[in-house]
């Protein structure tokens, strides 16, 4: 209990304080609105996403998979030294799905909700959750606090991202299995963003995975679908230029109706 105590002390405290830094440009009389536009864009990871997976991509497609497993352990959590071709592709469309949400799209629907303040406290609570949000001996007390906060904050932007990635793709909803699998992941929140990238590229995604040297039985996601390979880590990145562009353009009808 009083790890969990702890552990909460700290993530409110953490989202207090750059709640209250965020609040600082109000403080501004000169260039207030400049330094908002530029702190808020600076939160937004549609590039940094876009240029770590496509490290990956060129690395898969020079055969290197040293090269290749190196790049894709800069995104992802899990063990990526014994991980084949295969499982490269798997994890890096898994992470630009995740990512979508977490760098993109939540943030940005936190910044129209609640302006940069909104921004700041999303990330503030999204980064303690990458932190100390994990399942370990270590974190298991001490970080379910900020791993709440997190499902929490992500419960819309989650779904969101999903509907967001079929309409880029053109295509509905997969049906009954993509919802089965989509609840069925260990978050609240990722499987619906890897379960739509999962159904519209037809490849299987998820599954068992090493983290700090266990192996975690996880359950596939579209179990039936083909391996993922770097010729669906290239569509899946159309698919996130496509969406990036849904989100630019609707950021821009919105700014026009609300003028």
């Amino acid at each position: 209990m009083q790890r969990k105590a702890n552990g909460m002390l700290m993530t409110l405290t953490v989202i207090g304080v750059c709640g209250l830094v965020a609040f600082l440009p109000d403080l501004l009389t000169v260039g207030d609105t400049l330094l908002t536009v530029v702190a808020a864009a600076s939160m937004l990871a549609i590039r940094s996403l876009y240029e770590h997976v496509d490290r990956v991509v060129q690395a898969l497609k020079s055969g290197d998979l040293e090269a290749s497993r190196a790049a894709v352990s800069m995104i992802v959590g899990r063990d990526t030294s014994e991980l084949g071709h295969e499982g490269v592709a798997g994890a890096a469309i898994e992470s630009l799905a995740e990512s979508t949400c977490d760098g993109v799209v939540a943030p940005l629907c936190f910044g129209l909700a609640f302006g940069l303040p909104g921004i700041v406290i999303y990330k503030a609570i999204n980064t303690m959750d990458s932190m100390v949000g994990h399942k370990t001996p270590r974190y298991k007390h001490f970080g379910w606090f900020a791993a709440r906060c997190d499902d929490i904050v992500n419960y819309l932007p989650a779904r969101l991202t999903a509907f967001l990635f079929m309409m880029s793709a053109m295509q509905g909803p997969p049906g009954k299995a993509f919802l089965a699998d989509a609840r069925r992941h260990r978050s609240p929140n990722a499987g619906w963003p890897e379960a739509a990238m999962a159904y519209l590229l037809n490849v299987r995604l998820s599954g068992p995975r090493v983290y700090g040297g266990q192996l975690i039985q996880e359950p596939w996601i579209n179990a039936q679908g083909d391996g993922p390979d770097v010729r669906a880590l290239e569509v899946a990145m159309r698919l996130y230029r496509r969406t990036v562009l849904c989100l630019v353009i609707g950021l821009a009808v919105w700014v026009v109706l609300i003028d």
